[in-house]
């Protein structure tokens, strides 16, 4: 061979080399390491993995997604923490930490569990703790503003956890509260208020809100004097949010496709303001609602509806209740949860039956969303939660 083609051949093989080095092939797709992409944003992924059951899992457990820090678009995927069906994460107040429920039923496990990793450089999860959800099926965790407690939500056996976070990430079981008629509970959430001084369970077996009061330097909930509210029957409570000033909250109904508005009053009860739908008039299929998340700005709220697979946009008055602005096409099956980015720049759904992540610009002036950018393909995801 002459030299010229020689040298030529040797340097196409080194560039080779380099441009595969940040890479892992998985099947038909390539993801780059999370460690080799320092400049991006990084949004973690729970998801559902088990095959039977009430849904076909198909992912190997937590996913770190990276996202291009100006437009907003996922440019890679890897798995870093083999968990079966890690249904909800949520990332710790220091940003050192990811905490993630094992969704178990009673056939798989002796209970669920609640997992603590460390995030090391890479975004890759390092174990620390693991205990018993002391119930079956967990579905959401919480913080509270401090950051030294969560809350974990059993949807089946009436039982809702607090552990204590120690410094180093491990977990310390702190209180177990249980529901009124546990056989019927369902508890898919709680919400700390913005002072730290309240807690709302939101039960959709019991059709409630529980309120409890919350001792932050010890860690325990104790009943307010309002024990619960109770919402319109056939409603199934969900998922609950309060606005920044902590005067209205809102929980989204699962059941019977409406958002309940409240006045949040002085003592931390609950007092019944509207309850609006999450479809158009005009449709008749069949739905339930999802996730709920007010926008940074507080000007706009946004629910997804799993079946119509939308997410309904609402302005929020002056007077906290809602308006209707719009519905918006999810371009998948199942949005389960999703995400605000912490600018209030884009919005990312997890449409969990069809295997995509989809990426929406916010219009700031009017909320509506805008899809930017194609169904982006990830394996059964559930949650999504911002580094």
């Amino acid at each position: 061979m002459p030299i010229f083609h020689s040298r030529l051949f040797a340097f196409v093989i080194i560039l080779g080399f380099l441009g595969c080095k940040n890479s892992e092939i998985a099947g038909d797709k390539t993801y780059t390491k999370a460690s080799e992409n320092k400049d991006m944003n990084t949004m973690f992924a729970g998801t559902y993995t088990k095959k039977e059951g009430h849904v076909d899992g198909q992912a190997d457990g937590i996913i770190a997604i990276q996202l291009d820090p100006e437009s907003g678009e996922i440019m890679s995927q890897s798995t870093v923490a083999e968990v079966v069906n890690p249904s909800f994460v949520k990332v710790s107040k220091n940003d050192k930490f990811l905490f993630a429920v094992s969704e178990l039923g009673s056939a798989d496990a002796p209970s669920g569990y609640f997992y603590s990793f460390k995030i090391i450089e890479n975004n890759s999860l390092e174990e620390i703790s693991k205990l018993s959800t002391e119930g079956f099926a967990p579905a959401h965790i919480a913080l509270d503003q401090t950051g030294n407690f969560a809350f974990v939500s059993n949807y089946m056996g009436g039982v809702m956890m607090v552990y204590r976070i120690n410094e180093d990430g491990s977990l310390k079981k702190q209180q177990r509260v249980d529901l009124e008629n546990p056989e019927r509970s369902h508890a898919h959430s709680v919400t700390i208020s913005a002072d730290n001084k309240s807690a709302y369970i939101a039960d959709l077996g019991n059709n409630k809100i529980w309120i409890y009061n919350f001792n932050s330097e010890k860690g325990i909930l104790t009943p307010n004097e309002q024990a619960f509210v109770s919402l319109e029957k056939g409603s199934g409570p969900r998922h609950f949010t309060i606005s920044e000033d902590g005067k209205t909250a809102y929980s989204v109904n699962e059941l019977n496709s409406t958002v309940t508005a409240f006045e949040v009053l002085k003592n931390g009860g609950l007092k019944i303001l509207q309850n609006i739908s999450t479809l158009p008039e005009d449709y008749s299929g069949k739905n339930s609602t999802a996730d709920i998340h007010l926008h940074p700005s507080g000007k706009y709220l946004y629910v997804s509806n799993r079946g119509h697979n939308s997410i309904a946009g609402f302005k929020v008055e002056n007077d906290g209740r809602l308006s209707a602005s719009g519905h918006f096409s999810t371009q998948g099956d199942t949005p389960r949860n999703f995400a605000l980015s912490p600018s209030g720049d884009h919005l990312y759904v997890a449409n969990q039956d069809s295997n995509s992540v989809v990426l929406f610009e916010i219009d700031e002036s009017t909320g509506n969303l805008l899809q930017k950018a194609d169904p982006y393909e990830v394996k059964t995801p559930v949650c999504l939660e911002f580094l």
